[in-house]
């Protein structure tokens, strides 16, 4: 597996996690004999990293490539290329990498005790037909982590108290919990086996608002209690990814345009693409909506299965110029004062974005 020398940007302490040139291409095919017509770049050579204990959120569109990053980092969806490092323990940093891309099927199985995946939808993710004690426990029983039965439910037990519901419902069916009930359980259901990092693919896009806060506030107070939990938050509410994040990074087209520490981005937007993301959130102070300029971006997002020559924004941007349709620009560090903040445009040292004011 060939991997170019693009090392994934990081901040200054040792990371948990490091991506590096992860591409994952999907074959186009058409008619009977399935011809191959086409390759879908539904991430396309993208690198970062995750420090222990920090929150990364991945933002974009829908289809840009956030969920198959995510299920690629796992192994949900195999990666056609790149490497994805996890650290699996304490101690020297290289005496305990594996690269997860290369690990036979036993080898991930056991590392996805520590790499854990909860998914968008709590009403498809939760079997109906197992309680919950089954669901929970059910990573536990495959991986060996329980003797007993009477073990298993202990450790169930103390999962529920964990995320705020009754151990007593442990014997109940899902369908007889509310969205964001189900999402506690899904969420219960991933911390079983005891992991250090934790893909959260929108966990909260299917919940009603006011229960939105309360799954959001749950995952900062797991964070704390757990010490060194590591969070890759899969979002496109931006207010939701300012609440949550250390570090965003933004995804267009299967591509990271920029990324940088929270507060960083949302002030001082160094892209275009990211300066439209955030003119489109929504305020809570109703004097800043009216005063608000919303920009509104032409064009359609682009194909990833042709999409255009240079820049991928290219065609949508109210900035481009003649370079940004001839060439596709690096992602670079434009950063101030020892502060990483990378973007991948050819004029960001030039333009002056807005961000939240």
């Amino acid at each position: 597996m060939s991997v170019t020398e693009n090392p994934a940007p990081t901040n200054h302490a040792t990371p948990l996690l490091e991506v590096r040139n992860l591409r994952k291409h999907f074959l186009a095919t058409r008619g009977l004999t399935r011809k191959v017509v086409g390759r879908v770049r539904a991430v396309d050579d993208v690198s970062f990293s995750i420090s222990e204990g920090e929150t990364l959120s991945l933002v974009g569109e829908s289809g840009c490539g956030k969920t198959t990053t995510g299920r690629c980092i796992i192994r949900a969806v195999e990666p056609s290329d790149g490497q994805v490092i996890f650290s699996t323990g304490n101690g020297s940093h290289a005496d305990n990498c594996v690269d997860v891309t290369a690990l036979d099927k036993g080898e991930l199985r056991r590392l996805r005790t520590k790499m854990r995946l909860v998914f968008q939808d709590p009403y498809a993710s939760l079997n109906p037909r197992m309680t919950v004690a089954q669901i929970i426990s059910e990573p536990l029983v495959i991986n060996g982590l329980v003797s007993n039965v009477s073990e298993a439910r202990d450790r169930v037990a103390e999962l529920l108290r964990l995320v705020k519901l009754d151990p007593a419902f442990m014997d109940r069916y899902p369908h007889a919990f509310s969205g964001g009930q189900r999402q506690r359980i899904a969420i219960a259901r991933a911390l079983a086996p005891r992991p250090r990092f934790l893909i959260a693919d929108e966990p909260v896009s299917a919940l009603d608002v006011s229960v939105q806060a309360q799954v959001l506030k749950l995952l900062k107070e797991l964070q704390q209690e757990l010490g060194g939990l590591t969070y890759l938050f899969i979002a496109h509410n931006l207010s939701v990814v300012k609440y949550q994040s250390d570090r965003v990074a933004i995804m267009y087209v299967g591509k990271i345009v920029e990324y940088a520490e929270t507060e960083e981005l949302f002030v001082s937007p160094r892209h275009p693409y990211t300066e439209a993301l955030i003119s489109a959130a929504p305020f809570a102070d109703p004097e800043a909506a009216r005063n608000k300029k919303r920009i509104v971006l032409k064009g359609d997002v682009a194909n990833p299965a042709a999409p255009p020559s240079g820049c991928y924004f290219h065609p949508r941007c109210p900035y481009a110029e003649d370079i940004c349709s001839r060439e596709a620009p690096p992602l670079r560090d434009l950063g101030a004062s020892g502060v990483s903040h990378m973007v991948a445009c050819h004029l960001a040292d030039r333009l002056s974005l807005r961000g939240i004011e």
